[in-house]
C-alpha cells in the first residue's frame, strides 16, 4: 500500500516545471499511512488513547507568526522568510517552507520536532545544511529539498525517510557516504543536477532498497553500473548516453519500467534486454537508432515500446513478437514508430501480431525539419 502511495506522489511534484506542493492533497495521503500505522499498532493501545489521540490530531497549541496551523500541519510557505521560523510546535507531522528567500539550515531550526513526518523546503536558496539538521527524526518519511543552491547530498540524512527529492540543485557528486543507512528510502529524485558517471563514487549506493530512481538532464555519458540493484523504475531520460551495453543491466534485474529518451543512442548491443526479463515499459525515444534495437521479442511482459524520432528506416516481421505467441505473457498495449524514415506501408502485417488492437501501434510519415 505504501509504495503505490509514494509513486502517487511523483505526480503531485514533478520535476519540471515548478510547481507549488498542495499540501492538503498530502495530508489525504498521510491520513492513509497514519491509519495503516494505528492498525499494526492496535494490539498495543487501548481504545481510550486511541479517542485522545484523534482529538490532538486537530489541535495544535501555537503557531510562528505569519503561519497557518491546523492538524498538526505547519504551513509557512510564500512569506519571504529568510530563515526557518522559531517555535514550531513540537508536535508537528507536517511542516511547509516552499517558496521563500531561506539559504542555510542551521543545526537547532529543526530541534525537538522528533514526530516530523514530512518537510517541504522546495524552491528556496538554501545552499547550506548543517550536519546535525536532521539528528533524532526517526520519523521524518517525506524529504522535499527541491530547487535549492545545494552543491551537494546533505550529510546524515535520517535514515527512515522513504522518499527524497533533491532535484534541480547544482549538485555535481554523489560521495560515498551520501545515503549511508538509508536502507528504507524507496523513491530517490535528483533530475537536473549536473551529476557525470565520474561524479557517482563507488559504493554511494550500497545497501539501498530503492525502487524509483530519476537521473534526468545530467551529464551522463553511459548507464551507471552501481545504482541500487532493487530498482523497479530508472529513468535517465535528457543526458548524453551514446550506446547501451550487455553489462548496462546485468545489475538491475528487477525493472519494470525504463527511460531513456532524449538521449544520443546509436547501438543496443544483442543481449542487453536478456537482463531485464520483468520489464513492462521503454522509453528509447528521441534518440539516433537506425534500427529496432534486439531481443523486444525475447520479453514476455514488455507492453509498451516508445521508438518515435529516430532513425529507424525498417522493420522487421520478428522485431516485437515472439515467433510462437505461447511465449508472450502480455500483449502490447502501445509501440509508437512515428517520426522515423521508415516506409510503413512495407511492415508486413504480422509485425504486429501480439498487439492488442491497431490503435495501440502509431506510424506516420517521416518529415525532415
Amino acid at each position: 500500500m505504501r509504495v503505490l502511495l509514494l509513486f502517487t506522489l511523483l505526480l503531485l511534484c514533478h520535476a519540471k516545471p515548478y510547481k507549488p506542493i498542495k499540501i492538503m492533497e498530502l495530508m489525504k495521503v498521510h491520513d492513509i499511512m497514519q491509519r495503516d500505522d494505528r492498525d499494526d499498532d492496535d494490539e498495543d493501545d487501548n481504545d481510550d488513547d486511541d479517542d485522545y489521540d484523534d482529538l490532538e490530531d486537530n489541535y495544535i497549541s501555537d503557531c510562528p507568526f505569519g503561519c497557518t496551523c491546523s492538524k498538526r500541519v505547519v504551513q509557512c510557505s510564500d512569506l519571504g522568510l529568510t530563515a526557518v521560523p522559531r517555535e514550531i510546535p513540537a508536535d508537528t507531522l507536517m511542516i511547509d517552507l516552499q517558496n521563500n528567500d531561506i539559504t542555510e539550515i542551521k543545526e537547532d531550526d529543526f530541534k525537538g520536532l522528533n514526530t516530523l513526518y514530512a518537510m517541504f523546503l522546495v524552491n528556496n536558496r538554501i545552499s547550506k545544511i548543517h550536519p546535525k539538521a536532521f539528528q533524532n527524526m526517526d520519523k521524518l518519511q517525506l524529504l522535499y529539498l527541491s530547487y535549492n543552491l545545494l552543491t551537494q547530498v546533505p550529510e546524515n540524512l535520517p535514515k527512515n525517510v522513504l522518499e527524497l527529492r533533491i532535484h534541480d540543485n547544482k549538485i555535481s557528486r554523489i560521495q560515498k557516504e551520501a545515503f549511508k543507512g538509508m536502507h528504507s528510502l524507496q523513491v530517490l529524485e535528483m533530475t537536473a543536477n549536473p551529476i557525470a558517471n565520474s561524479g557517482i563514487e563507488l559504493g554511494a549506493f550500497d545497501d539501498m532498497s530503492t525502487l524509483f530512481l530519476r537521473v534526468a538532464e545530467a551529464k551522463l555519458t553511459a548507464i551507471p553500473k552501481d545504482l541500487p540493484s532493487s530498482l523497479t523504475e530508472l529513468h535517465l531520460d535528457y543526458n548524453k548516453i551514446g550506446k547501451v551495453e550487455v553489462e548496462d543491466f546485468i545489475r538491475y534485474k528487477n525493472l519494470q519500467r525504463l527511460g531513456l529518451g532524449f538521449n544520443q543512442i546509436k547501438f543496443v548491443e544483442n543481449g542487453t534486454l536478456a537482463s531485464i526479463p520483468k520489464i513492462r515499459e521503454i522509453h528509447l525515444d528521441n534518440n539516433k537508432l537506425k534500427k529496432v534495437p534486439p531481443g523486444f521479442n525475447t520479453l514476455k511482459y514488455l507492453r509498451v515500446v516508445y521508438l518515435h524520432a529516430n532513425s529507424i528506416t525498417q522493420v522487421g516481421v520478428n522485431d516485437f513478437c515472439p515467433t510462437r505467441t505461447k511465449l508472450k505473457k502480455a500483449l502490447y498495449t502501445g509501440i509508437s514508430l512515428f517520426a522515423n524514415p521508415v516506409k510503413y506501408w512495407e511492415i508486413q502485417p504480422p509485425t504486429f501480431r501480439c498487439v492488442s488492437g491497431h490503435r495501440a501501434v502509431q506510424l506516420g510519415n517521416f518529415r525532415r525539419k
